[in-house]
């Protein structure tokens, strides 16, 4: 039997292989270790139990460039099964990397699994985060950075420096606690508080932030322009990101370069991801508060969760003091949903690709079908709380969808989820989109309840064509955006109020669309799409060789090989085919012609 390091050798070689396969010559390969663990903080100044990525809480940010290939092990050392899902990030023809309950069985604890993608013809500001079993309200997010290849340009200044921004409402009680109030049907309430960057708020006020509380303090240089990259990554809370005395000069957002303009403050939704221009072009008489607070809270602590960073001018004369810059009227909504209608895709700015982004003439393309899904409030369904799309509540087989597509599982789920609400009763299924590869969707996002809903499409950027209050009809699509509405892949619904998307349906794979309130997706309110291409030729990338097997395939499950550690290893450029074959060739007959191997 051969020894621990010859197989670890043999498996080094096969993967030298493996990445052969979707090596291009000129893209490079970038490699990641990463272990996920639970570790102790105390963000808003209580000892609570978070989830670190190497021991970070936030995780590292992915930092990579338009259609590199990254490979990131992940050690799951958790005490229950994990995926990682990257949030916006279009993984082209792969949804086997999505890291979502439709497409991957989870990593069981203890187990590490590798993930292989290329960020394929894209740039932007994105994040990543744990999807299963309300893990997102305890971390294990990260933010994500695509940047430009050098021969495209850019349409701004270059900046003076890239500043990510983490932003999420947060709760003292654990995940697993937060999960089971849900399941026994009550609300998660207004956040204990807001963080940054996994930090609790600036002691503005003695009566409201304790002392021992850490802040984030963002040092800047004064007359410097940087580009500052905000994501919401909480789980319930809409926020108002603002600094005060600074302008928000938006300029991307999940992946679309956007029109330049002007915001004093800005409402950024759960899930949604934005970067601004901003210019430090204040006097350092004092330093400046940076501040995230919570929209449309129905409770009188929602001011009082404020989160707040410090802005230092490397000149600064004093800290900051006084009242934080004033948020807006809540009693207003259509002033967040005015904001969101004044952003505009910038037309004639390049993107991943050197063709002009307004190039894509989405408004005379013919739809070819339309869907209309109906979000509804947690509902009592044969004695459990579910929320629903159309009347139905998502049911996770144990078996991914994507999988028991492969392999011919019967049973396992059903295409037949209905275009429209149908007059029944709310009932859990495991029921899908039969959708059209290359077809051109509308799809109408209505919101009955009381609350703001985000939806995230996987795989897709889609444009956001129109909103309004009060329930969608056929004459809703003349006040539609035809010509310039931002491609991006998260939007907010508003209470009581309709968001209207179209999508064209060009990559093929079973893709999640999902509320991305946490509390809303962990009862059920989601729903797949299955795109298939039936063409022969079909590009898709196949089965992954460390594809894990659980639920009805639980049997073709294999040992886990000897984990691969690929620290140190940060970036690799891709060599040619016929080098890379050689060398894996050469290194398995080391291997197996070698008594012993020393590393």
């Amino acid at each position: 039997m051969p020894s621990c390091a010859k197989l670890w050798g043999i498996n080094l070689a096969i993967q030298l292989i493996w990445l052969l396969r979707s090596c291009h010559g000129e893209d490079p390969y970038v490699f990641y270790d990463w272990r996920v663990s639970y570790a102790t903080a105390s963000p808003l100044g209580t000892k609570q139990q978070v989830i670190a990525v190497n021991g970070q809480f936030p995780g590292p940010v992915l930092n990579v460039t338009t259609n590199w290939n990254v490979v990131i092990n992940v050690r799951n050392d958790l005490d229950e099964p994990l995926l990682l899902t990257w949030a916006g990030v279009q993984q082209r023809k792969n949804s086997w990397q999505d890291g979502v309950s439709g497409t991957n069985c989870a990593i069981p604890a203890g187990w590490n699994w590798t993930y292989d993608f290329q960020v394929k013809d894209q740039i932007g500001s994105f994040y990543y985060f744990p999807s299963l079993n309300f893990q997102r309200a305890a971390g294990g997010y990260g933010g994500i950075t695509i940047n430009n290849r050098k021969i495209i340009p850019i349409p701004f200044g270059n900046p003076d420096g890239d500043i990510t921004l983490l932003i999420s409402d947060w709760y003292i009680k654990s995940h697993k606690e937060l999960r089971k109030k849900l399941e026994e049907g009550h609300d998660l309430g207004a956040p204990d508080g807001v963080l940054f960057n996994g930090l609790g708020p600036y002691r503005y006020d003695a009566n409201v932030v304790p002392e021992n509380v850490n802040c984030l303090l963002v040092n800047v240089e004064p007359g410097k322009t940087y580009r500052v990259r905000v994501s919401n990554v909480g789980i319930s809370t809409s926020l108002n990101f603002r600094i005060q005395n600074h302008n928000l000069i938006l300029v991307e957002t999940e992946g679309s370069y956007t029109v330049q303009q002007k915001y004093t403050d800005l409402d950024i939704h759960v899930g949604q991801s934005y970067s601004f221009l901003v210019t430090m072009d204040q006097d350092a008489s004092t330093d400046y508060y940076i501040v995230a607070s919570p929209r449309f809270l129905n409770s009188s602590s929602g001011g009082s969760a404020a989160g707040v960073a410090v802005l230092h001018y490397s000149n600064s004369q004093g800290p900051v003091s006084g009242p934080l810059p004033v948020p807006p009227n809540d009693l207003d909504p259509s002033y967040s949903m005015n904001q969101a209608k004044s952003i505009r895709w910038n037309l004639t700015a390049s993107a991943a690709r050197p063709n002009p982004q307004g190039s894509f003439r989405y408004g005379q393309i013919a739809v070819t079908d339309v869907y209309v899904l109906v979000s509804r409030p947690a509902e009592l369904i044969d004695g459990k709380w579910h929320a629903t799309l159309n009347g139905l509540s998502y049911f996770t087989p144990s078996t991914p969808l994507k999988l028991a597509h492969l392999y011919s599982v019967p049973g396992v789920y059903k295409v037949d989820f209905p275009s429209r609400p149908m007059n029944r009763p709310s009932r859990v299924d495991t029921s899908i989109i039969n959708a059209t590869y290359r077809g051109f969707v509308e799809i109408i996002l209505q919101n009955v309840g009381t609350t703001v809903q985000t939806y995230h499409l996987d795989g897709y950027a889609f444009f956001v064509v129109g909103m309004d209050y009060g329930m969608w009809t056929e004459n809703s699509r003349s006040t539609y955006n035809k010509d310039d509405a931002v491609a991006r892949c998260t939007t907010q619904v508003y209470p009581g109020a309709w968001t209207a998307i179209m999508v064209s349906l060009d990559n093929s794979g079973i893709w999640n669309l999902r509320a991305e309130n946490l509390n809303s997706w962990y009862l059920g309110q989601e729903v797949y799409l299955s795109v298939l291409n039936s063409e022969k030729d079909s590009s898709e990338v196949r089965l992954p060789d460390n594809t894990i097997y659980c639920g009805l395939l639980a049997s073709l499950q294999r040992d886990q090989s000897q984990r691969i550690d690929f620290s140190g290893m940060q970036q690799l450029p891709c060599i040619s085919s016929k080098t890379l074959v050689a060398l894996a060739v050469t290194f398995l007959s080391l291997i197996l012609n070698s008594d012993s191997i020393f590393f």
